[in-house]
């Protein structure tokens, strides 16, 4: 019974990935589709390739975290892993889905750490495990993250904006400027494609590895999860690119390029120290920055309140999911 489920985690878990890449691909290159540094065409190329050797190659530490960090594994029969860790991808996966069909760029880390927070909590209803056990702490670090992550975001990349203003736009032909930053902006969106892949990949096979009992990440898994990112931003990244690449503020080939690079550096810091930060939130927070930087007025702000309200609902949704289907395996598995 285990290893059919645990073969039926595995093609879950891909699937969670070809959402990440559904998703998320907005994060990696709707600044670049906005800005008209790449086509669309281009874009899925470019990040496809990108996002899979982050994920394979760098993605191991955050695997880790989201595995188990939050949920005490070891104190739970492996049966019950697999049924909380296959709950906690389906519902992630579906939740994703739906925010992909109405083109919202929700944190698919957010998806996961709350559909493993709900199995932990449903674990604990079940009485085999203790309230005091779930690590509250490291769920702490993690949600400070998401704050952080969009502040720093944002922070960096008005700074670099305003660095480039001052030291470039202002003392030489704008035109000229701008053209040297449409082939700048190429390489911070590849940036952002691997930073992007190296974090966001543990949201897929997170659980996998809790369910297969391993003390590290298999490198197979890795390359599962990035394969996985890969096809979703072929086949459907289109839907939410316009959203963020588009909708928040106009965005110039210097714009594009302070975003990305903010994005990107703040990601790959926080997958260092094997912190899943949320990407979305990394890289709206960056797009807000540097529309800032053009005043308030530059920034639609309807679209912001519709991002983040999305944000606030996808932990407690998931979880619920989470909960709910796990109940159902417990009762007939």
């Amino acid at each position: 019974m285990v290893d059919i489920l645990t073969i039926t985690a595995i093609l879950i878990g891909f699937y969670v990935a070809w959402n990440i890449g559904a998703n998320d691909a907005a994060n990696s290159m709707a600044t670049s589709y906005g800005s008209r540094a790449l086509t669309l065409k281009q874009i899925i190329i470019v990040a496809s390739v990108l996002e899979f050797l982050g994920a394979s190659l760098f993605g191991y530490r955050v695997t880790y975290t989201v595995a188990k960090g939050i949920v005490p594994i070891d104190m739970l029969n492996h049966e019950l892993v697999v049924l909380g860790a296959l709950s906690a991808l389906i519902s992630a996966g579906f939740w994703i889905t739906v925010a992909t069909y109405y083109r919202l760029p929700i944190s698919t880390t957010h998806s996961i750490v709350g559909a493993m927070l709900g199995f932990g909590l449903a674990a604990v209803s079940q009485r085999y495990i203790e309230l005091e056990q779930i690590k509250w702490y490291v769920l702490l670090k993690i949600v400070l993250s998401w704050i952080i992550s969009p502040l720093l975001g944002a922070l960096m990349a008005f700074l670099t904006f305003m660095l480039i203003r001052v030291l470039l736009l202002e003392k030489f032909r704008t035109e000229k400027v701008e053209g040297v930053f449409r082939y700048l902006q190429v390489l911070t969106a590849c940036y952002v494609a691997f930073a992007h892949g190296s974090n966001d990949v543990a949201n897929a096979v997170g659980p996998i590895v809790a369910i297969i009992g391993c003390k590290s990440t298999p490198y197979w898994v890795l390359v599962l999860g990035g394969l996985g990112i890969a096809v979703g931003v072929a086949t459907w990244g289109y839907r939410v690119i316009e959203t963020v690449g588009k909708n928040i503020t106009e965005l110039t080939y210097t714009r594009g390029f302070s975003a990305e690079f903010a994005t990107a550096t703040t990601v790959l810091i926080a997958s260092s120290l094997g912190m899943p930060v949320s990407t979305t939130h990394t890289i709206v927070g960056s797009v807000i920055g540097v529309g800032l930087a053009g005043g308030l007025a530059s920034v639609n702000l309807r679209v912001v309140y519709k991002i983040v309200l999305s944000w606030i609902v996808t932990v407690p949704i998931a979880a619920a999911l989470t909960i709910s289907i796990y109940t159902v395996f417990v009762a007939f598995v």
